[in-house]
């Protein structure tokens, strides 16, 4: 049962932001959907610590990921900046529901044939976490139609990345003893140490900074072998 408590927490987080975006208090919604993903992340190391994995727990674990990362960010960016544009918000924001529990069902039938060091397309807390921290560093008051114009196209994107076939890294193969494991902790330190001087701008940064990684090496490496096809 303690593995699943985290997993209702997670259902709670995502349950509460729902009701904190209908009234107009954003930036609160996003923080619990930043807390959700915390709670998302420990209700795995829970139950492998003290050897409660489950495939019920692993289903579960999908169906709250889809409350608190794929409606809860939906009706929250609906909300904050996409309702002006009437049908074409809502199709977008469905987009995003849609896009990340079709990843999810992917990474359910995926989970034991997949290369554990990547995610085949974004996974949905990073992708919600990319809108949600943006959402947070942007006062509603702050929006124009501009910026709202930009937050369609950033939410189609992401929901677009989570069904893709970009591969992301997952950091599950350091092995923290080696100098590269290492490096990676002191580099994990010091980003955390810039979120809690710059707190959602920095979050904001490095979520979308890794929503990116994997199209930018995709494109890159269409670069590198472009002089070699015509050389060859």
């Amino acid at each position: 049962m303690l593995p699943a408590l985290f997993t209702a927490g997670n259902i709670l987080c995502g349950y509460l932001s729902l009701e904190a975006s209908g009234r107009g208090a954003y930036e609160y919604a996003a923080i619990l959907i930043f807390l959700a993903a915390f709670l998302d992340g420990m209700d795995g190391r829970v139950a492998r610590l003290t050897g409660t994995t489950s495939a019920f727990g692993e289903q579960l674990d999908s169906l709250a990921d889809v409350v608190s990362f794929g409606v809860a960010p939906a009706f929250l960016v609906y909300h904050w900046g996409l309702s002006g544009f009437g049908r074409a918000g809502l199709l977008v924001s469905f987009l995003f529901v849609v896009c990340g529990a079709s990843r999810l069902a992917r990474f359910n039938v995926q989970l034991h044939v997949v290369d554990k060091r990547w995610f085949v397309g974004l996974p949905i807390p990073s992708a919600a976490g990319a809108l949600c921290g943006i959402i947070w560093a942007v006062p509603a008051t702050a929006l124009t139609d501009t910026l709202r114009g930009v937050f369609l196209g950033v939410t189609a994107v992401l929901a677009f990345l989570m069904v893709s076939t970009f591969r992301y890294r997952s950091f599950k193969d350091l092995d923290m003893k080696s100098r590269r494991g290492r490096l990676f902790f002191l580099l994990f330190a010091a980003i955390l140490a810039l979120i809690w001087w710059l707190r959602q701008y920095a979050l904001a940064g490095l979520l979308v900074t890794y929503a990116a990684s994997a199209p930018l090496a995709r494109l890159a490496g269409l670069f590198r072998r472009r002089p070699k096809d015509a050389h060859a």
